[in-house]
């Protein structure tokens, strides 16, 4: 068992929020003030608030996150090891870490949910709906997603010589409206059972539902860019709700 930091109880419904220290592009991110609050302190005041979770628990190499993540609400019972914590470390080991480390302190892990720490724009709601769709469906995952702003069917691409060139000429002629809706990961939070995510297949392949989110909830927050477009955006919502 890693170095404990909380105490843990038995539970079986978990929000996990992976949460490393190290950030390229925009240097300590996970803890940097989003409108005025650390970026992690806003995922896990969601995910507290929503009601939903026994536990709510942050996987951390970094004793600053692991701070504000507690003050925020969260527990962080173990850290991350260095093989894990990388630029290169997959998701899934990290999740696999987690449940390994949660189970061996006596957490009944059944259903949980990973959130990321740019995860802002989720609600509480959008996260009831997601476990409303893994309980009624004979679905491993559900992953939020987004429609593509424009028919995909119709990509292009640019050859060698320079001269554009569609991916899929067949659809050329196509309408639009007749090409259908066509989706990608939204990246916001995944649902799973402790199963699925222990020795099942990728989200991506599994039997997964999709939780279909409207694109202005939809933000990478990656670059200096993205964070001052997501501010703008957040605030915005914020006051379209009052």
């Amino acid at each position: 068992m890693s170095e404990a930091v909380g105490d843990v109880s038995a539970s079986g419904v978990v929000a996990l929020v992976p949460a490393r220290g190290g950030s390229k592009r925009i240097p300590r991110k996970n803890i940097k003030p989003f409108r005025g609050t650390p970026l992690i302190a806003r995922v896990v005041d969601t995910l507290v608030g929503s009601g939903l979770f026994d536990q709510v628990v942050v996987s951390t190499d970094d004793d600053e996150i692991a701070a504000i993540a507690e003050e925020a609400g969260a527990q962080v019972p173990f850290r991350r090891p260095p093989e894990l914590s990388g630029d290169h470390a997959g998701t899934r080991p990290v999740i696999q870490h987690a449940i390994n480390e949660l189970i061996a302190a006596g957490v009944a892990v059944e259903e949980l949910c990973v959130s990321y720490p740019a995860a802002v724009f989720v609600s509480g709601q959008d996260l009831s709906t997601g476990l409303d769709l893994l309980r009624s469906s004979d679905a491993q995952f559900v992953m939020t997603a987004a429609s593509f702003p424009a028919p995909v069917k119709r990509a292009l691409t640019v050859g060698e010589d320079g001269l554009a060139r569609m991916l899929w000429p067949e659809f050329a002629l196509s309408r639009s409206q007749d090409l259908g809706e066509v989706y990608h990961d939204a990246g916001q939070f995944y649902w799973g059972t402790r199963d699925a995510w222990q020795t099942g297949p990728s989200v991506l392949t599994a039997r997964t539902v999709l939780h279909v989110l409207p694109h202005w909830q939809v933000q990478d927050i990656d670059t200096p860019e993205d964070w001052e477009r997501a501010e703008l955006i957040h605030q915005l919502a914020e006051g379209l709700t009052r």
